[in-house]
């Protein structure tokens, strides 16, 4: 390993260990998220950027104790739970409620869903992509919902939330997620009844947004746009999702500003509360969309890019010399991705989509569903593989550094009409459009 690799592996450890062991949990609109903002101001700051912080609403999940009893047969047995962001508690109470089982890729296709009022709906599937299936189930009035994450047959319940656009219009109900497994077992048991617990929930509160700017020497030229996540979800230390993609951001900024200025002007972002579904990406987007339409040339996204095992994906989103370029010039850094051109909206380049800015998202897997401790307690530092951070990190900051600096970045600045249409269902459906504000 040579001198400057060593050197970005020691800078890699020690922002994962700042982030995911120092400060931990990093909720949304929480304490530890606002720390998270603060240390990555200073080290965006020490590489000689033009720093600043912009906050904005959100709804802060704040849980107290979360109890989740499940009747079967004749015992009353106690099960783990995560209430989703977004949706109420009990204010303590205890709710009692017959068990229903709803499996969500077929059962709504059911036109009448009052069979589900009152009960304790056991949901396989924890992502609700249809507005009108989220209002047809909270007016069915069911006691609790009970999430089940069909992508990974786990044995502990997954951090999740509901999308703020749908509970701030169409309200919600009380709603944890559950493991897989344990739903299983209540289906073979024959479980009847659960009663669920939750202390706490949500509470207005706001978020931060990071962004460090390296201005270029041709205000004409335009912008290239740097980004990724701070924020983790509940109970977890969030190394790999996303301490990797805040790493990439730190480093990165690091790099550009040892040979800025360049012909355009490079801004990197850390934001606040992705885990909410972007809240904090589509709320920069909202408050810039007349300077992002009018200068940004591109932008690439580092979410969750450093397990040991596994391979990367590219989802981008713009004319498909973007992606196909991208391929060929990480390819000539040795790294090879599979190319996903589909829209995907869980992640922080899709507001700058959806404001017609080509974009890219760089992830790695290491499962068909995604990663194997995806929103778990047990996504720590150990998960994650400097090495191949650095790897990737300094292949990104050549290929951008090109982009910065060529006269003409090569390919078209807009989004492709076969890709807009979707684009935009999801923007509106999902983020609720143009006219939503934020998620308090």
């Amino acid at each position: 390993m040579g001198k400057d690799k060593r050197e970005s592996v020691t800078r890699i450890e020690g922002v994962l260990k700042s982030l995911s062991v120092d400060v931990g949990v990093r909720l949304a609109g929480s304490e530890g998220e606002k720390l998270a903002a603060e240390f990555i101001r200073g080290e965006l700051a020490a590489s000689g950027a033009t720093v600043t912080i912009e906050d904005f609403p959100v709804m802060e999940r704040r849980v107290e104790l979360e109890r989740l009893d499940v009747r079967i047969g004749n015992s009353w047995q106690t099960f783990g739970c995560s209430l989703f962001s977004g949706t109420p508690g009990t204010d303590g109470r205890t709710l009692e409620a017959p068990i229903v089982f709803f499996a969500s890729p077929t059962d709504y296709n059911c036109r009448d869903l009052s069979h589900l009022r009152g009960k304790a709906v056991v949901h396989l599937g924890c992502h609700i992509e249809s507005r009108d299936h989220y209002r047809r189930l909270v007016e069915a009035r069911p006691a609790f919902l009970l999430m089940v994450d069909i992508r990974y047959p786990g044995t502990e319940p997954l951090a999740d939330g509901m999308f703020p656009s749908y509970t701030k219009d169409l309200g919600a109900v009380p709603t944890v997620n559950v493991a897989y497994m344990d739903a299983w077992n209540w289906k073979t048991g024959g479980a009847e009844t659960a009663r669920l617990s939750v202390k706490g929930g949500m509470h207005e509160s706001f978020s931060q947004n990071v962004i460090a700017e390296l201005p270029g020497r041709d205000k004409k030229a335009g912008i290239i746009v740097v980004g990724g996540h701070h924020d983790t979800q509940a109970d977890s230390p969030g190394a790999d999702d996303n301490g990797t993609g805040t790493a990439a951001v730190i480093e990165l900024t690091r790099l550009f500003a040892s040979k800025a200025p360049f012909r355009r002007t490079i801004r990197l972002i850390s934001f606040g509360a992705e885990e909410q579904l972007s809240v904090g990406s589509a709320n920069y987007v909202r408050r810039h969309r007349a300077d992002l339409a009018e200068h940004a040339r591109f932008m690439l996204n580092f979410d969750s890019i450093g397990s040991h095992l596994g391979w990367f994906e590219l989802v981008a989103n713009g004319p498909p010399e973007m992606g196909e370029l991208l391929l060929k010039l990480y390819e000539t850094k040795g790294l090879y991705m599979k190319l996903n051109t589909s829209a995907v909206p869980y992640a922080d380049h899709f507001p700058f989509v959806a404001a017609g800015i080509p974009s890219a998202y760089l992830g790695r897997s290491n499962c068909t569903a995604g990663r194997f401790f995806h929103h778990r307690s047990d996504d720590n530092i150990q998960r994650v593989s400097p090495e191949l951070l650095a790897d990737v990190i300094t292949a990104s900051a050549e290929i951008l550094t090109g982009f910065a600096d060529t006269a003409t970045i090569p390919f078209p600045n807009a989004i492709p009409e076969d890709q807009s249409e979707q684009i935009k269902r999801y923007w509106e459906d999902l983020f609720g459009g143009w006219t939503e504000t934020g998620s308090a």
